[in-house]
C-alpha cells in the first residue's frame, strides 16, 4: 500500500495511469460494455464489483484532465427513440466538479457506435460492475505540472 492513493486504485490501475501521456484516453465501462472485444488493442483491467463512481472519483485524484480540448469527458449518448433516463451523468457531473474547475463543461457526448470506435482507440478500458445504462465514460488525460 503507498500513502495518498485511493484504496481502489490496484496496482495495475496505478500503473497504467502512469503510464498513460497527454491525451491518452482510458474508458470506464459499465456491465453491458463489450469491453474484451472493444480493448483487443488496449489494456482491459476488470474491476467487477465496483461501480464507476467510486473509481472516477479515485482516478481523477490522480489523473488530470486535458486542458487543450474542449471536452475531454465523453459519454455514450442515448440512442434515438431509447427512453432510459442517466442520472448517473449527473453524479458523474458533480464528481468532476470537485477535481477540476471546469465542471460539468468539460463533459461531451459522443454517438453510441463512434463511442465504441473511440473506444477502441483507448490507452485502457476498465470493465466494471456498473449496472446503471449508458454509464460508460471516456477520459481525456491532460498534462501534470
Amino acid at each position: 500500500m503507498l500513502k495518498g492513493i485511493p484504496k481502489i486504485i490496484s496496482p495495475e490501475l496505478l500503473k497504467v495511469l502512469a503510464e498513460m501521456g497527454h491525451s491518452d484516453r482510458i474508458v470506464l465501462a459499465d456491465g453491458n460494455f463489450p469491453a474484451q472485444s472493444m480493448g483487443k488493442n488496449s489494456i482491459v483491467i476488470r474491476m467487477d464489483g465496483h461501480g464507476i463512481p467510486e473509481i472516477l472519483d479515485a482516478i481523477l485524484q490522480l489523473f488530470p484532465l486535458d486542458t487543450y480540448v474542449e471536452k475531454p469527458v465523453s459519454l455514450m449518448e442515448v440512442m434515438p427513440g431509447d427512453t432510459v433516463e442517466t442520472p448517473i451523468w449527473d453524479v458523474y457531473k458533480e464528481i468532476i466538479t470537485k477535481h477540476d474547475e471546469r465542471g460539468a463543461e468539460t463533459v461531451g457526448g459522443i454517438e453510441r457506435f463512434q463511442f465504441y470506435e473511440e473506444a477502441k482507440k483507448a490507452y485502457c478500458i476498465i470493465a466494471t460492475g456498473e449496472s446503471a445504462l449508458y454509464a460508460n465514460i471516456m477520459l481525456q488525460k491532460g498534462v501534470v505540472v
